[in-house]
């Protein structure tokens, strides 16, 4: 039986995916994965509102130093939009601060209104987010009763669907974007397309990457066999696997020739030994060299994050 606090409990490395319960803010979800997990040190990818649930990323241990690569994913969210009325949070969470009267409007109204939303537009992020400018999060100084400009983010939204929710003035939405993107801005912004105005509710995240809700694991019922290799974190960058010599470099943090790596195209770059074992994230440097960004080998010991027997 393994000890609380002992090294094998403490040293675990990987992630988990888990289901985000609605009421809990992405910090509360990794706290309590600490707990239930033993392990102190953990992080998460990408912030998820209270209010919404869905696939939440957190690493564990020397994983963390991969949660960077995790975070620009591409998103997909489910949720419902709501005709009529805006909000000071612009979701279902926040207090109506005016109503429109916008029963006129129809489906194929709604559609093209999402359509106009679609693809590359300049958003504008909401005082709730947490955003920094000036060195404050824009969620702190709207608690104090504060707003301020914000300058307009480019982001991508690759499909923004929507249906009638069978409830008036409510439409169902299914949304793939740009990691940055705010589902809430994206209801407001509907509303404001319209002629009136709109809020969400219901936000789901389904997807971060690859990384589906399917897959993921209620926070009430995880365990220790729920952890996933850390290489489920960088799947989907360049791979290049290196034998015995060079994996020894890599483990000391060598900037090594491009050529000799065996790393082509832009980069980054994770790389592998022979066994298969995730060793280090490298990135392009100058004179066609390559740098590590992350190394997950401890020299000492060669251990990997991603071939702990903890992870099997």
């Amino acid at each position: 039986m393994t000890r609380r606090g002992s090294r094998r409990e403490v040293d675990l490395d990987g992630f988990v995916l888990v289901d985000k319960p609605v009421g809990m803010t992405s910090h509360d979800v990794v706290a309590r994965c600490r707990r239930l997990l033993g392990q102190p040190k953990a992080g998460h990818a990408g912030t998820l509102d209270p209010d919404a649930t869905g696939v939440l990323v957190v690493g564990l241990g020397r994983a963390t130093r991969l949660l960077r690569f995790a975070t620009g994913l591409a998103k997909s969210y489910v949720g419902e939009v709501v005709l009529g009325s805006a909000t000071s949070t612009l979701d279902a969470g926040g207090v109506v601060v005016a109503t429109y009267e916008m029963s006129g409007v129809t489906e194929d109204d709604v559609r093209a209104a999402a359509a106009g939303l679609t693809g590359r537009i300049l958003q504008i992020p909401p005082m709730v987010s947490a955003v920094r400018i000036g060195g404050r999060r824009l969620h702190e100084i709207a608690r104090e009763g504060g707003e301020i400009e914000r300058s307009p983010r480019p982001v991508e939204v690759a499909r923004f669907d929507v249906a009638p929710a069978g409830e008036p003035g409510v439409f169902a939405v299914a949304v793939d974007c740009s990691s940055g993107t705010y589902v809430r801005s994206l209801a407001d912004d509907l509303g404001a397309a319209l002629g009136g105005g709109a809020h969400l509710r219901r936000l789901r995240r389904t997807a971060v990457g690859s990384l589906s809700v399917s897959d993921a694991v209620p926070l009430d019922g995880l365990s220790r066999a729920d952890v996933r290799h850390a290489s489920g974190l960088v799947a989907h960058l360049a791979a290049v696997t290196v034998g015995d010599d060079l994996a020894v470099q890599i483990t000391h943090g060598k900037v090594l020739d491009r050529r000799e790596l065996g790393a082509t195209g832009e980069g980054p770059w994770a790389i592998s030994s022979d066994d298969g074992a995730l060793l280090a994230v490298y990135e392009p440097w100058a004179d066609e060299r390559a740098k590590p960004t992350v190394v997950l080998v401890s020299p000492a010991t060669g251990g990997t994050a991603a071939g702990s027997d903890t992870l099997d």
